[in-house]
């Protein structure tokens, strides 16, 4: 990315990366360690094609290194801040999703 990028945009786009379902699966699964494709494909129960291509986005995003072991590949989180980013985007949810229900409850009682 380029340093005339404003810092603003850099982050939109780290979101945008985000902004998939699958890849923040890989990540979760990430958060647990060091994991082969053929790991993930257990998992996730996806075409190989798939998971590559959206290993490949979190590559280019930085967010997940790779490491080759003879014919295997292990995929890691680059960084724990993406773990941290996860874990807080879940406390998000949380407190959005506590703050629906008691909503919800205010509409119910009325």
């Amino acid at each position: 990315m380029s340093a005339s990028v404003p810092l603003y945009e850099a982050k939109a786009e780290l979101f945008r990366t985000l902004g998939h379902p699958t890849r923040i699966r890989v990540l979760e699964i990430l958060q647990q360690g060091p994991t082969t494709v053929r790991e993930m494909l257990a998992i996730l129960k996806l075409e190989p094609s798939t998971l590559s291509q959206q290993l490949a986005v979190l590559r280019r995003a930085g967010l997940v290194s790779s490491s080759r072991e003879a014919s295997t590949v292990r995929y890691a989180l680059a960084t724990p801040d993406v773990a941290d980013l996860l874990a807080s985007g879940r406390r998000i949810l949380g407190s959005t999703l506590a703050s629906s229900r008691d909503l919800l409850d205010e509409l119910n009682d009325d």
